[in-house]
């Protein structure tokens, strides 16, 4: 079973502005199943759609997922007809100490909230924190993409 191990972040905004980036990527998605225990979420990107489907566990960090490319018409579709309160963001990917950040600058009903995460391929691995990270939020589960979708930023 494939299984993702990710670590969530947030970020220093006053950093973060002063950064130099690469280009985001722009993304929408939403869930077509959306529970405690399962989602599955639909994801369209400015060239590609995806469809994913992500189990829970014990530890927020690791769960198990499928994730598989679709057209990004259908993806499209699928948003458009199957899902509802959609997230916006523009996705970052910066290297930093050979690892790969993912920093998402959220739009919408959560703008003003930017979170980044980073995928690791155990529990025990080690890794630099960057200046521009705040605070962990791994285990806050308001801060799940999922959750975000059903009570935005905003509402808090």
């Amino acid at each position: 079973m494939p299984i993702e191990i990710e670590r969530k972040y947030l970020v220093k905004y006053n950093i973060w502005d002063a950064l130099a980036k690469p280009k985001g990527e722009y993304y929408r998605q939403g869930y077509i199943v959306n529970e405690m225990f399962k989602t599955v979420r639909v994801r369209a990107t400015e060239n590609q759609g995806f469809i994913t489907i992500k189990g829970k566990t014990d530890n927020p960090a690791v769960k198990p997922e499928y994730e598989y490319q679709i057209p990004k018409s259908e993806a499209i579709e699928l948003l458009d007809s199957f899902t509802e309160n959609n997230i916006e963001k523009i996705r970052y990917k910066i290297e930093y100490q050979g690892k790969t950040w993912e920093i998402d600058l959220f739009y919408g009903d959560n703008e003003g909230l930017i979170v980044a995460e980073i995928e690791l391929d155990s529990m025990e691995e080690s890794y630099q924190i960057p200046e521009w990270i705040d605070r962990e939020v791994t285990h806050e589960s308001k801060y799940f993409n999922s959750n975000l979708s059903k009570n935005p930023f905003k509402n808090w």
